[in-house]
């Protein structure tokens, strides 16, 4: 019995990563894979139509700073394993919007922050002469503003991002399901047996956060203006 105690957690966990029936298995790798980056997508689509209309509205108009960054820190202070917590004791239930709208609280504030610092910071010398040669408001924003803005929204899409993949994790506490469930289930085991799927499950979600923090540099690189990224080097 004594010898289940000392059984090796990393050893453990490359076993239960090379069987391949924990991944193609129904409820293996690859469908809590599938759900993980489901459940993610749609709190971050969630993130972005309710913060950037108001970061962008906000850094066109110069007002609403102290707004932005109350806002900001306060859904920043909100354990998001509360929101988790509290959502399925409303009307939502056990369902997918219930993990959704408090992972997408968790996705606002960099959205928002990145969002009005982004329009905000647009260059004057720019935007001035938009005005000059009579442009509208509405198309200083959209033709000078947002384009170079683009560099702060892609870096808080990208943030935002890797922090609700890694966050996503907690789901699976509230019958959310993801890549969370086979740290849940390495959890409702005696440590001897369910170490390893802890520990697998703990790596798989590191490596995820990674690709997908790897994948969003890239694009976030790809979809800079070229002359905002030469000036950004020198």
């Amino acid at each position: 019995m004594g010898e289940e105690a000392v059984v090796n957690p990393i050893g453990a966990a490359f076993t239960w990563l090379n069987d391949p029936l924990n991944w193609t298995n129904p409820g293996g790798v690859v469908d809590l894979v599938v759900e993980h980056m489901y459940l993610s997508g749609l709190a971050v689509l969630l993130g972005c139509l309710i913060a950037w209309p108001v970061g962008v509205w906000l850094g066109h108009t110069g007002r609403g700073g102290t707004v932005t960054v109350t806002v900001s820190n306060l859904t920043r202070a909100i354990p998001t394993i509360a929101l988790l917590s509290i959502f399925p004791l409303t009307a939502l239930g056990f369902s997918t919007w219930s993990v959704v709208i408090p992972l997408a609280v968790f996705a606002v504030p960099p959205l928002l922050a990145t969002a009005y610092t982004g329009v905000r910071e647009a260059d004057p010398d720019a935007r001035d002469a938009a005005v000059g040669m009579g442009l509208s408001r509405f198309q200083v924003l959209t033709r000078v503003e947002l384009p170079l803005a683009v560099p702060h929204l892609a870096g808080g899409f990208r943030t935002a991002a890797v922090q609700v993949v890694a966050t996503a994790t907690l789901a699976a506490l509230f019958n959310g399901g993801g890549l969370g469930q086979i740290i849940a289930r390495g959890f409702g085991k005696t440590i001897a047996a369910g170490a390893g799927e802890i520990l697998a499950g703990g790596l798989l979600v590191a490596a995820l956060a990674l690709l997908v923090e790897g994948v969003l540099g890239l694009a976030e690189k790809y979809v800079t203006p070229r002359a905002l990224r030469v000036a950004a080097a020198r």
